[in-house]
């Protein structure tokens, strides 16, 4: 029983980034190597966090203060790796293999750039985040007991670790966008959406499951929106993906263009 809920849990939140990665990284060894250097900056707000949290000796008990100096720190170094890859650019252009660098489609490039490096984010954040959990699960003992009712906190675990993996992924998408462009009030959206849905998952502690999963699920919905939006997406380039055809054969006009303008940085 522990072997199968184990299985479970890490296929709830883990199965839809491995299908992820190998749809849409995999191919590009480029990718690879994008989200394993995003996934070490990652580890690098980790030891700082880690750092305070140990420093500050008076407020180790208090778990919102390491949580939102912990955001924080992500924060600044999504902006840290921003920074690297825009430096880093005309170098991937000249080595990638990726067919948009060949069309030069700098927008459109950008975007899936931004899109990878939030996966690896996002990735790293959830296997340090599970890791524990899923160890516990395999045992001793046996899940789903209903005198117990701790086999919510298992589900709900997963289930917060797989919206943690895409909402970094689509937080990226937006930083980099906010950057970019100078808009900065998206970059403002996308820290105070994380440090939101951080704290709610400190319900979890008095057992209010659903007053966190209701909340983060929605934030996921909206933030996967807005990335869309920024990165071209539009209700006509939907219908096209169902009906299997070209955009342009669509009728009415083209909407939500972002990814065919260029940014300048």
């Amino acid at each position: 029983m522990t072997l199968l809920g184990f299985f479970g849990c890490a296929l709830v939140a883990f199965g839809p980034a491995a299908s992820f990665f190998a749809v849409v990284i995999a191919r590009d060894p480029i990718r690879v190597i994008i989200l394993i250097a995003s996934g070490f900056f990652w580890l690098l707000s980790l030891l700082l966090s880690s750092g305070l949290w140990l420093a500050v000796v008076p407020l180790q008990k208090q778990l919102a203060f390491g949580l939102v100096f912990s955001v924080l720190l992500q924060e600044l170094f999504r902006f840290g790796f921003y920074k690297t890859m825009r430096k880093a650019e005309k170098g991937l252009q000249m080595i990638s293999e990726d067919e948009m660098y060949k069309d030069h489609n700098q927008a459109k490039a950008r975007h899936v750039l931004a899109l990878v490096s939030g996966f690896g984010y996002g990735l790293i954040s959830g296997a340090f985040a599970l890791i524990n959990v899923l160890a516990d699960m395999i045992g001793p003992g046996t899940i789903g007991l209903r005198s117990s009712g701790e086999h919510n906190f298992f589900f709900t675990s997963a289930y917060l670790t797989l919206c943690f993996v895409f909402l970094h992924t689509f937080w990226s998408v937006i930083f980099f966008y906010g950057c970019d462009a100078r808009k900065y009030h998206l970059i403002a959206v996308v820290v105070i959406s994380h440090l939101t849905v951080s704290c709610l998952t400190l319900l979890n502690a008095q057992k209010l499951y659903v007053a966190s999963l209701v909340p983060v699920t929605l934030v996921l919905l909206a933030v996967g929106a807005t990335a869309f939006v920024i990165s071209g997406g539009s209700v006509r380039r939907w219908r096209a993906w169902f009906t299997m055809k070209p955009a342009d054969q669509l009728n009415g006009p083209p909407r939500g263009e972002f990814a065919n303008t260029a940014v300048s940085t």
